[in-house]
């Protein structure tokens, strides 16, 4: 109840051009800093909405890359991420590497999970997106205002064999 009302308040003030233009600059920083004094087990953002460091590989370097991101679970044990990118007109380059190389990691308190990334198709993106601002209201307004399709992911625990 008191965390839906911190939501409610702070989630029009991350839609506002000031929070956008800082936002990008501002917030990766501080996420590095927090999960290197806590061991990767406290992020920022986590502390209104889940969570976790995505592990990916660089679409075109081959190189590993970390990207801190909000997510919402599915109700299943998986999580939807949207490259909102904080409604920038470019698609952030987290989603080209997980298009080029969907075999991923997940960090979340600190716990990593091997997924696998899947596009959620156009037929489900209403779905999801009502899932997504249950969570964040408003959230979808990023899509709008980049005028683009942000690409949805499904993250897909998969099994060490």
């Amino acid at each position: 109840m008191v965390l839906d009302t911190v939501r409610r308040l702070i989630a029009p003030l991350t839609r506002t051009r000031l929070f956008r233009r800082i936002g990008p600059v501002l917030l990766p920083p501080v996420e590095r800093v927090l999960a290197r004094l806590s061991g990767g087990r406290v992020q920022l953002s986590g502390l209104l909405v889940p969570s976790l460091v995505l592990h990916t590989v660089g679409a075109r370097s081959g190189e590993p890359r970390d990207t801190f991101l909000m997510y919402t679970p599915d109700g299943e044990g998986r999580a939807i991420v949207a490259g909102t990118s904080f409604a920038q007109e470019r698609h952030p380059a987290w989603t080209y590497n997980l298009m080029a190389h969907p075999d991923a990691a997940i960090t979340v308190r600190g716990r990593r999970l091997a997924v696998r990334a899947t596009r959620i198709p156009d037929d489900a993106r209403d779905a999801a997106w009502a899932r997504i601002e249950r969570q964040w209201p408003g959230y979808r307004g990023y899509e709008r205002d980049s005028g683009r399709t942000v690409r949805l992911f499904l993250l897909q625990p998969v099994r060490a064999d």
